[in-house]
């Protein structure tokens, strides 16, 4: 009888990613460059935060941004609007950044005249957690529009994430959101991860949030994301 042969494609490929993403994060590292990831569903307020953590920071480091999208270049171009360099990675099919698109954003870049890149991460809770793409550190967005049960639907998420952004916390009972169950949540499936509730539109909470990122980028060795299978 002849034995069914399993050909475990997907290992293989994750395994190839993450020998690239290693070898992008010790390039980076060795430039004194932090590459933040950003995750979360479409329409948390990613794009925002990006121009809030601009706005606070554009005065003491040098920051770039990777916008990446399934289409369009819409939130590259408010990026550069505000006179950081922003480069597009246009993902057709594909629900996430792998560690080979992050290579492709970065050629051309001056690292050594660069502190901090922020990733853009595509809109999605899942395969966005499962693919190392070479930062240093992942964080992850929740909003109150979205409610606090996502943690529970989406655990992947968020015990991939280094902290937790809450945004939009301006909608207030709005939206029925109920913010220590959603820390509560968080620290069974992530213990120890901070979580920051913020409003990217009032700018409550960014402070906060600063705070929290600067010394990410001081570190000489900042670290690194783990993937979530």
């Amino acid at each position: 009888m002849n034995e069914t042969r399993v050909i475990r494609i997907r290992e293989s490929i994750l395994a190839e990613n993450s020998a690239r993403a290693l070898d992008l994060r010790e390039r980076l590292s060795s430039h004194g460059v932090t590459l933040l990831n950003l995750m979360s569903s479409p329409g948390s307020g990613k794009t925002s935060l990006i121009l809030r953590t601009i706005e606070a920071l554009r005065d003491r480091y040098s920051i770039a941004v990777v916008e990446a999208d399934i289409d369009s270049t819409v939130d590259a171009d408010r990026i550069a609007a505000v006179g950081i360099p922003a480069v597009q990675i246009e993902t057709g099919g594909f629900c996430h950044v792998e560690a080979a698109m992050m290579e492709a954003a970065v050629t051309g870049m001056d690292l050594d005249a660069l502190d901090l890149i922020i990733l853009e991460n595509v809109g999605n809770l899942i395969c966005t957690a499962q693919h190392d793409t070479g930062a240093h550190l992942c964080v992850a967005i929740l909003s109150f529009p979205e409610g606090d049960d996502k943690p529970l639907k989406y655990p992947i998420m968020f015990r991939a994430a280094d902290a937790v952004i809450v945004n939009k916390t301006d909608y207030g009972e709005l939206a029925e959101f109920d913010l220590e169950a959603a820390r509560r949540r968080i620290e069974v499936l992530n213990p120890g991860a901070p979580l920051i509730p913020l409003s990217c539109r009032t700018g409550a909470g960014v402070d906060a949030w600063i705070a929290w990122l600067e010394p990410w980028i001081r570190s000489s060795s900042p670290g690194a994301c783990e993937p979530q299978a």
